[in-house]
């Protein structure tokens, strides 16, 4: 078997596009060249990067000015939002997490529950589930439930949670909501207000094809003025060049949640992933997407291998996730692919597949024929 172009399945991991190596490189440089002159662009040019950096995740996101800024990742701002809250706002109550959220999070809040006095609440995933079905979550939820983080789209299943179910339970309930998107931004749509949300986060990695460290935060209008981040700094106020050591004050804007000067770099490098995210089809590269997955399906189901994402393409995201029959056998195919230039991964026996912009029709039926080759075919149940 000859070897073929197209074959990028990480999209779950890392996003690509034709000209990505190109254009960090010349943002890079461009960076590098007004950095190291002997003038006094630097920070206009950076700040600038930053600000359409902000204004692109705000476009993408359908977020109203002033309610983005930028984090080094999601386990990051989540903490900054978190410790934001008022004194005694979470002391004595529940916050709530799926067993399926990305396991960085659950670090976080498990090591912030005794300092902010309040209980970690996960829902388990029910015996031989492959996600949190969202009646368990709502059955979790109640009155108690302080802030609650939803899993937009699970990094283990590719299920998408039922966003509207839930936002509508916690509001009733009273609850703070907010939602991690990472793994599906950029491929399917999302708007902050539909439904409306407290806080999002994510990063510009997967779909969006972004760098690392470029991570963002929005919250809502309403909550930010009651939020008091802990890690405050010059560009936490609405005059950072305020030089009076006694006279601090909030931004009355998303600005309150940044400190001392900002990490730009990531937000830099990753613009152009940006500009060119923001200017492609994007119902085609959903199309695409659901047509290379619906192939991907039918494959597993031929092959009698067991299914870890939705079939209902309503309810996931935009990877397939297979049962092989070992982790070892996992190894094995990964290894297989990767001569071939077809590039997957796995989480033990679990091979996960994310068909985007680079993966061809092509490679997808050439990494079929691998996976039919190879050994992993179940005996009908």
């Amino acid at each position: 078997m000859s070897s073929h172009s197209g074959g990028y399945f990480l999209y779950h991991s890392i996003g690509q596009y034709p000209d990505k190596s190109t254009d960090f490189a010349s943002a890079m440089s461009e960076f590098a060249s007004v950095w190291g002159r002997a003038d006094d662009d630097q920070w206009a040019y950076l700040l600038s990067r930053r600000a359409e950096f902000i204004d692109l995740w705000c476009k993408l996101i359908a977020a109203p000015e002033k309610t983005v800024t930028t984090c080094e990742n999601v386990t990051q701002g989540l903490h900054m939002l978190v410790t934001s809250l008022p004194d005694n706002y979470l002391r004595g109550r529940k916050v709530l997490v799926a067993a399926d959220c990305f396991p960085s999070n659950h670090f976080l809040l498990s090591g912030l529950q005794e300092r902010l006095g309040f209980t970690l609440e996960t829902v388990k995933l029910r015996q031989g589930a492959s996600w949190v079905e969202d009646e368990d979550m709502i059955a979790k939820w109640d009155r108690d439930v302080a802030l609650a983080l939803v899993t937009w789209v699970s990094s283990t299943s590719s299920r998408k949670a039922d966003m509207e179910a839930l936002t509508a339970h916690g509001r009733a309930m009273g609850s703070i909501v907010g939602v991690d998107i990472t793994q599906a931004a950029g491929l399917l749509p999302f708007a902050v207000d539909a439904p409306a949300v407290d806080f999002v986060l994510s990063t510009s990695l997967k779909w969006m094809c972004g760098a690392p460290g470029a991570g963002m935060l929005y919250v809502r209008p309403e909550l930010i003025g009651s939020c008091q981040p802990q890690l405050r700094g010059w560009f936490s106020q609405d005059d950072p060049f305020n030089w009076d050591i006694d006279r601090f004050a909030y931004a009355s804007d998303i600005r309150r949640f940044d400190n001392g000067t900002p990490s730009i770099v990531a937000a830099a490098a990753t613009v152009p992933a940006l500009r060119w995210h923001a200017q492609i089809d994007k119902a085609g590269l959903l199309a695409h997407n659901r047509a290379l997955t619906g192939q991907l399906i039918a494959a597993a189901d031929d092959l009698h291998l067991g299914l870890v994402t939705p079939r209902d393409e309503a309810h996931r995201g935009g990877s397939v996730m297979i049962r092989l029959p070992s982790g070892d056998a996992a190894l094995r195919l990964i290894a297989q692919l990767r001569q071939q230039q077809l590039y997957a991964d796995n989480r033990g026996a679990i091979l996960r597949l994310s068909p985007g912009h680079m993966t061809s029709a092509d490679a997808t039926e050439s990494l079929i024929g691998l996976l039919q080759d190879s050994g992993c075919r179940q005996a009908p149940a």
